[in-house]
């Protein structure tokens, strides 16, 4: 859908179109792609893979992911040259979008962010050189993001690199001004997003002495799951959501904000079977990924079907207002599941670093440091990443979604528990889908001899009271699970390798994590 203004707060116009939908690299699929031979995606594959997107799934904007993983820096070369017919009718960069997500350089710190920068530079002169519309790609995305100096620094490090002068080379001066889109990933900092983005705007018009027609604010959805637990996270975006819409209101500048959501309840709950309920659940969300298990664990029409779906509702939908008085609730409400998560995953992080190993490799990625224990003060717990830490979970049968959840009910008055389904629309459903996937017998044996057994086992009675139903799995695919799941218990306890045992379940759940 093509925005072109926002006329009922008198904003800047902006004539670019706003994707709904960003496809994204996430290795989370259990299954094979329906266009490739094996599970495994080679980076030399994923300029296929984003042509096909665009072309068959209709998606509008991919995802060219430098951070942790091997990239081909060859995509645009591959794109004009064996799909430039396709192109011409859909130019990238205004009616499909190629948006480069760097490594953050507190993070990595070797040359990456500088290749990708000459790579952003040279994308202009490509498009040139095939006459087509230019610059194809404008946008980068800068994980991790902390502050509004990090945000602006990339800007000037970028125009630093751009302006570079020397006889075998020659950067066309047309990408000069590159937009950034700060990925905030941690709850404390979504919380206060809206903050850094209003510092970020005034620093902005001092160094360029204009002010940019618009944001495109990204929160992500599962790495502060992994960290925070569900209901934290999902209570401080819509605290974000809400303060991005004051924000907009009072500057007087659009902003789209992009959520990173996935297919199982910890990280989004977005699948082609919950279009309307992730919609309804994240109103105010302009662009939501679309990651592999999405793509590639369901019938390829119903993946049509979700992407035309949502590149529809998500432009009509408005925040939801939250005030004052609630939102300092629900901060309150942050903290108490917040605690209880934290305790507990702290002391399964041993138990999730022996299962992670045996999660089967979807992409190629090069060695990347986990966000946990970043900045937060939680000791030297090292934990996998969200995919893999989900995936561990699940397949021995003990969701991450109960993690304190259960606990964290138990603490609410009847005042705050109403505050909490106000604003947490989808708990009772995301609960009971996790809850399928439950292994009480895995659970029974943790219990035995771990605190934390004890403490999740806490966690399901209070849950199975506050829904009114025994968490059971009901469908088939849940009792396969059910039964693998004891498996692959059984085979981490006695070194076993696990890896085929992990796959088949994740099949069955249609998300590897």
């Amino acid at each position: 859908m093509l925005l072109l203004a926002v006329v009922n707060l008198n904003m800047v116009k902006i004539t670019r179109k706003i994707p709904a939908t960003m496809v994204t690299q996430h290795p989370d699929h259990a299954g094979k792609p329906y266009w490739h031979n094996e599970k495994f995606i080679q980076s030399q594959f994923e300029a296929h893979e984003a042509y096909l997107s665009f072309s068959e799934l209709g998606a509008t904007e991919y995802k060219w992911d430098w951070e942790g993983k091997l990239v081909d820096e060859s995509v645009l070369e591959r794109l004009f040259g064996e799909h430039f017919n396709y192109f011409k009718k859909n130019p990238l960069g205004q009616e499909k979008f190629l948006t480069f997500r760097l490594p953050n350089p507190k993070v990595e710190t070797e040359f990456r962010v500088g290749r990708a920068f000459i790579n952003l530079a040279s994308a202009a002169s490509i498009a040139k050189h095939f006459n087509l519309p230019t610059p194809p790609i404008f946008e980068v995305i800068l994980p991790m993001t902390e502050t509004a100096e990090e945000i602006l620094e990339i800007q000037k490090a970028y125009q630093q690199v751009h302006f570079l002068k020397h006889s075998l080379y020659k950067l066309d001066k047309i990408l000069t001004n590159l937009r950034v889109i700060p990925l905030f990933e941690q709850t404390e900092v979504i919380i206060k997003s809206s903050d850094i983005l209003k510092k970020y705007l005034l620093m902005y018009k001092k160094r360029f002495k204009k002010t940019p027609p618009y944001l495109r604010p990204y929160l992500a959805r599962s790495d502060p799951a992994l960290n925070s637990g569900i209901v934290p996270t999902v209570l401080a975006i819509k605290i974000a959501l809400s303060r991005f819409r004051l924000l907009e209101k009072k500057l007087k500048i659009p902003l789209f904000p992009i959520i990173g959501a996935a297919a199982l309840p910890f990280r989004g709950g977005i699948s082609p079977r919950t279009v309307r309920q992730f919609a309804n659940e994240y109103k105010g969300v302009r662009t939501t990924t679309i990651q592999s298990a999405f793509r590639y664990d369901f019938d390829k029409r119903e993946v049509i079907k979700a992407i035309k779906e949502l590149e529809e509702i998500l432009p009509t939908q408005q925040a939801v207002l939250i005030s004052k008085t609630e939102e300092k609730e629900l901060l309150r409400i942050i903290e108490i599941f917040e605690k209880h998560y934290k305790d507990t995953i702290e002391q399964l992080s041993v138990l999730i670093n022996q299962i992670s190993l045996h999660i089967p490799k979807r992409r190629e990625r090069v060695q990347h440091t986990g966000l946990f224990g970043y900045s937060r003060g939680v000791g030297k717990i090292k934990l996998p990443r969200a995919i893999p830490l989900t995936g561990s979970l699940y397949s021995i049968g003990i969701p991450p979604e109960l993690l304190g959840t259960g606990r964290g009910l138990n603490s609410l008055n009847k005042k705050q528990l109403k505050l909490l389904e106000k604003y947490y629309i989808n708990i009772k459903s995301d609960l009971l889908k996790a809850g399928g996937f439950l292994n009480k017998r895995v659970l029974e044996e943790l219990s035995k001899n771990t605190k934390y057994g004890k403490d999740i086992a806490e966690d399901v009675k209070a849950i199975e009271d506050y829904l009114g139903v025994s968490l059971l799995p009901i469908s088939k695919e849940e009792k396969l699970h059910q039964a693998l799941s004891e498996r692959i218990y059984k085979g981490i306890k006695n070194k076993k390798q696990i890896g085929k045992l992990i796959e088949k379940a994740a099949v069955f759940r249609r998300s590897l994590g």
